[in-house]
Protein backbone atom coordinates (compact mmCIF):
# COMPACT_ATOMS: atom_id res chain seq x y z
CA UNK A 1 0.00 0.00 0.00
CA UNK A 2 3.25 2.34 0.58
CA UNK A 3 3.93 2.06 -3.16
CA UNK A 4 2.20 4.66 -5.06
CA UNK A 5 2.01 3.51 -8.13
CA UNK A 6 0.34 3.31 -11.73
CA UNK A 7 0.47 2.22 -15.41
CA UNK A 8 0.76 3.76 -19.34
CA UNK A 9 -2.79 4.70 -20.51
CA UNK A 10 -3.24 6.73 -24.36
CA UNK A 11 -6.89 6.97 -22.83
CA UNK A 12 -6.47 6.96 -19.14
CA UNK A 13 -10.64 6.93 -18.55
CA UNK A 14 -10.64 3.21 -21.12
CA UNK A 15 -7.15 1.83 -20.43
CA UNK A 16 -7.13 2.35 -16.37
CA UNK A 17 -10.18 0.50 -17.07
CA UNK A 18 -8.85 -2.50 -18.74
CA UNK A 19 -5.65 -2.84 -16.50
CA UNK A 20 -7.91 -2.67 -13.66
CA UNK A 21 -9.31 -6.56 -14.66
CA UNK A 22 -4.77 -7.14 -14.40
CA UNK A 23 -4.76 -5.58 -11.22
CA UNK A 24 -4.91 -6.29 -7.29
CA UNK A 25 -7.49 -4.15 -5.61
CA UNK A 26 -6.18 -2.02 -2.90
CA UNK A 27 -9.05 -0.23 -1.53
CA UNK A 28 -12.37 0.37 -3.24
CA UNK A 29 -15.73 2.45 -1.57
CA UNK A 30 -17.35 5.38 -1.41
CA UNK A 31 -17.12 8.32 0.44
CA UNK A 32 -20.73 10.65 1.83
CA UNK A 33 -19.60 13.99 1.84
CA UNK A 34 -21.69 16.34 4.52
CA UNK A 35 -21.61 20.39 4.71
CA UNK A 36 -23.21 21.39 8.52
CA UNK A 37 -24.55 17.71 9.30
CA UNK A 38 -26.32 17.13 5.48
CA UNK A 39 -25.43 14.85 2.94
CA UNK A 40 -24.67 16.87 -0.36
CA UNK A 41 -22.65 14.21 -2.28
CA UNK A 42 -20.93 11.02 -2.71
CA UNK A 43 -17.75 9.97 -4.16
CA UNK A 44 -17.23 6.33 -5.31
CA UNK A 45 -13.77 5.23 -5.73
CA UNK A 46 -11.00 2.59 -6.62
CA UNK A 47 -7.42 1.86 -6.46
CA UNK A 48 -5.98 -1.24 -7.88
CA UNK A 49 -1.98 -1.96 -8.12
CA UNK A 50 -0.74 -3.89 -11.12
CA UNK A 51 2.98 -4.88 -12.47
CA UNK A 52 3.05 -1.49 -13.19
CA UNK A 53 1.47 0.71 -10.71
CA UNK A 54 -1.68 1.97 -9.36
CA UNK A 55 -4.95 2.73 -10.77
CA UNK A 56 -6.84 4.90 -8.53
CA UNK A 57 -10.71 5.71 -10.55
CA UNK A 58 -13.62 7.96 -8.76
CA UNK A 59 -16.60 9.36 -9.44
CA UNK A 60 -18.21 11.78 -7.67
CA UNK A 61 -22.29 12.36 -7.97
CA UNK A 62 -24.41 15.44 -6.14
CA UNK A 63 -27.26 14.02 -3.38
CA UNK A 64 -30.65 15.32 -2.94
CA UNK A 65 -31.64 16.58 -6.54
CA UNK A 66 -33.80 15.51 -9.57
CA UNK A 67 -30.92 16.27 -12.09
CA UNK A 68 -27.54 15.52 -9.81
CA UNK A 69 -24.16 16.97 -10.86
CA UNK A 70 -21.42 14.01 -12.03
CA UNK A 71 -17.39 14.40 -12.07
CA UNK A 72 -15.75 11.44 -13.16
CA UNK A 73 -11.75 11.66 -12.80
CA UNK A 74 -8.96 8.66 -13.48
CA UNK A 75 -5.35 9.07 -12.43
CA UNK A 76 -2.25 7.03 -13.93
CA UNK A 77 0.98 7.46 -12.22
CA UNK A 78 4.12 5.49 -12.46
CA UNK A 79 5.92 2.84 -10.44
CA UNK A 80 7.36 5.41 -8.35
CA UNK A 81 4.30 7.70 -8.08
CA UNK A 82 5.20 10.15 -11.00
CA UNK A 83 2.36 11.61 -12.63
CA UNK A 84 1.44 9.84 -15.88
CA UNK A 85 -2.06 11.36 -16.99
CA UNK A 86 -4.53 13.04 -15.62
CA UNK A 87 -8.18 13.01 -16.89
CA UNK A 88 -11.17 14.56 -15.53
CA UNK A 89 -14.40 14.52 -17.27
CA UNK A 90 -17.68 16.71 -16.32
CA UNK A 91 -20.92 14.34 -17.36
CA UNK A 92 -23.58 16.12 -15.85
CA UNK A 93 -25.10 18.66 -16.80
CA UNK A 94 -22.73 20.06 -18.21
CA UNK A 95 -19.44 18.59 -20.81
CA UNK A 96 -16.20 19.82 -19.72
CA UNK A 97 -12.71 17.67 -20.03
CA UNK A 98 -9.44 18.36 -18.65
CA UNK A 99 -5.92 16.23 -19.60
CA UNK A 100 -3.10 16.73 -16.86
CA UNK A 101 0.14 14.78 -18.81
CA UNK A 102 4.04 15.03 -18.88
CA UNK A 103 5.42 17.48 -21.05
CA UNK A 104 9.30 16.77 -20.46
CA UNK A 105 10.15 16.61 -16.77
CA UNK A 106 7.44 18.93 -16.73
CA UNK A 107 3.21 19.04 -16.58
CA UNK A 108 1.24 20.35 -19.00
CA UNK A 109 -3.17 20.81 -18.71
CA UNK A 110 -5.22 20.74 -21.49
CA UNK A 111 -8.94 21.12 -21.13
CA UNK A 112 -12.13 22.77 -22.54
CA UNK A 113 -15.38 24.06 -20.65
CA UNK A 114 -17.31 22.65 -22.90
CA UNK A 115 -17.90 20.56 -26.71
CA UNK A 116 -17.74 23.90 -28.72
CA UNK A 117 -14.95 25.26 -26.57
CA UNK A 118 -11.58 25.27 -27.89
CA UNK A 119 -8.79 23.35 -26.39
CA UNK A 120 -7.05 25.45 -23.62
CA UNK A 121 -3.00 24.72 -22.56
CA UNK A 122 -1.55 25.51 -19.44
CA UNK A 123 2.01 24.52 -18.81
CA UNK A 124 3.55 24.17 -14.92
CA UNK A 125 7.02 24.20 -13.98
CA UNK A 126 6.19 21.77 -11.56
CA UNK A 127 7.85 17.74 -11.39
CA UNK A 128 6.23 15.02 -12.26
CA UNK A 129 6.27 13.95 -8.79
CA UNK A 130 3.69 16.58 -7.92
CA UNK A 131 0.59 15.44 -6.53
CA UNK A 132 -2.87 15.70 -8.12
CA UNK A 133 -5.32 16.93 -5.69
CA UNK A 134 -8.62 18.36 -7.56
CA UNK A 135 -11.82 19.58 -5.98
CA UNK A 136 -14.63 17.01 -5.54
CA UNK A 137 -12.01 14.08 -5.24
CA UNK A 138 -11.23 12.85 -1.31
CA UNK A 139 -9.50 9.86 -2.60
CA UNK A 140 -6.68 11.67 -3.99
CA UNK A 141 -5.99 12.89 0.18
CA UNK A 142 -5.68 8.98 0.56
CA UNK A 143 -3.31 8.62 -1.87
CA UNK A 144 -0.91 11.76 -0.75
CA UNK A 145 -1.13 10.16 2.39
CA UNK A 146 0.05 7.12 0.94
CA UNK A 147 2.90 9.07 -0.19
CA UNK A 148 3.66 10.45 3.39
CA UNK A 149 3.57 7.43 4.99
CA UNK A 150 6.37 5.75 2.08
CA UNK A 151 8.59 9.42 2.24
CA UNK A 152 8.24 9.78 6.39
CA UNK A 153 7.27 6.50 8.21
CA UNK A 154 9.54 3.44 7.57
CA UNK A 155 9.64 2.63 10.90
CA UNK A 156 7.58 -0.10 12.25
CA UNK A 157 6.46 -1.69 15.78
CA UNK A 158 5.01 -4.91 15.34
CA UNK A 159 3.92 -4.89 11.63
CA UNK A 160 2.68 -1.30 11.98
CA UNK A 161 3.59 1.76 10.48
CA UNK A 162 5.17 4.44 12.95
CA UNK A 163 5.34 8.00 11.82
CA UNK A 164 7.49 10.30 13.68
CA UNK A 165 5.46 13.12 15.66
CA UNK A 166 5.47 16.92 14.47
CA UNK A 167 7.92 15.94 11.34
CA UNK A 168 6.68 18.22 8.69
CA UNK A 169 7.09 16.49 5.03
CA UNK A 170 6.76 18.63 2.07
CA UNK A 171 5.01 17.96 -1.27
CA UNK A 172 4.19 19.74 -4.32
CA UNK A 173 0.51 19.58 -5.83
CA UNK A 174 -1.65 20.83 -8.62
CA UNK A 175 -5.44 21.53 -8.50
CA UNK A 176 -6.45 20.96 -12.18
CA UNK A 177 -10.08 22.63 -11.50
CA UNK A 178 -8.27 25.77 -10.15
CA UNK A 179 -5.68 25.37 -12.52
CA UNK A 180 -3.28 26.26 -9.70
CA UNK A 181 -0.15 24.76 -8.32
CA UNK A 182 1.02 25.01 -4.40
CA UNK A 183 2.91 23.49 -1.84
CA UNK A 184 2.07 21.71 1.40
CA UNK A 185 3.00 20.02 4.11
CA UNK A 186 1.68 16.59 5.99
CA UNK A 187 2.09 15.82 9.30
CA UNK A 188 1.36 13.02 11.90
CA UNK A 189 -0.46 14.45 14.50
CA UNK A 190 -0.47 10.74 16.27
CA UNK A 191 -3.38 8.82 17.33
CA UNK A 192 -6.93 9.68 18.35
CA UNK A 193 -10.64 8.10 19.52
CA UNK A 194 -13.19 9.24 17.06
CA UNK A 195 -16.79 8.99 17.13
CA UNK A 196 -17.67 7.61 13.23
CA UNK A 197 -21.42 7.98 11.70
CA UNK A 198 -22.54 4.71 13.15
CA UNK A 199 -21.90 5.40 16.92
CA UNK A 200 -18.66 3.12 16.77
CA UNK A 201 -15.61 4.49 18.79
CA UNK A 202 -12.99 3.86 16.91
CA UNK A 203 -8.60 4.66 17.69
CA UNK A 204 -7.11 5.99 14.07
CA UNK A 205 -4.29 7.49 12.87
CA UNK A 206 -4.60 11.21 12.23
CA UNK A 207 -2.55 13.45 9.78
CA UNK A 208 -2.93 17.10 8.81
CA UNK A 209 -2.43 18.42 5.38
CA UNK A 210 -2.02 22.04 5.27
CA UNK A 211 -0.80 25.26 3.15
CA UNK A 212 -2.03 28.56 2.71
CA UNK A 213 -5.36 27.78 1.01
CA UNK A 214 -5.79 25.66 4.20
CA UNK A 215 -6.25 22.55 6.45
CA UNK A 216 -7.46 19.14 5.74
CA UNK A 217 -7.53 16.84 8.86
CA UNK A 218 -7.72 12.96 7.92
CA UNK A 219 -8.10 10.14 9.90
CA UNK A 220 -7.08 6.67 8.51
CA UNK A 221 -7.48 2.90 9.98
CA UNK A 222 -4.47 1.00 10.46
CA UNK A 223 -4.46 0.04 6.75
CA UNK A 224 -4.19 3.96 6.52
CA UNK A 225 -7.21 3.79 4.79
CA UNK A 226 -9.15 7.04 5.20
CA UNK A 227 -12.03 6.59 7.32
CA UNK A 228 -12.90 10.36 7.80
CA UNK A 229 -12.05 13.78 6.26
CA UNK A 230 -12.17 17.21 7.70
CA UNK A 231 -12.45 20.73 5.93
CA UNK A 232 -11.07 23.15 9.08
CA UNK A 233 -13.27 26.87 9.04
CA UNK A 234 -15.82 25.23 6.46
CA UNK A 235 -17.94 22.55 8.50
CA UNK A 236 -17.06 20.18 5.26
CA UNK A 237 -16.92 16.74 6.71
CA UNK A 238 -16.44 13.00 4.58
CA UNK A 239 -17.14 10.08 5.87
CA UNK A 240 -16.43 6.12 4.37
CA UNK A 241 -19.90 4.48 4.16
Amino acid sequence: MLAIVCCHAASAAAVAKDKEQEGTKIDSGSFGVFQQGKRVGTETFSIYQTSDGSIINSEFKTDNTSSPAIQTSAMVLTRNGDVKRYEWKEVSPGSADSVVIPNDDFLTQKWRTGPQDKQHEKPYLMPLSTSILDDYFFIHREVLAWKFLAMACSKQDKGLVQCPPRQRTPFAILNPHEQSSAAMNAESLGREKVTLKNGQLQELNKLELKNDSGTWLLWLDDQWKVIRISVVGEDTEVDRD
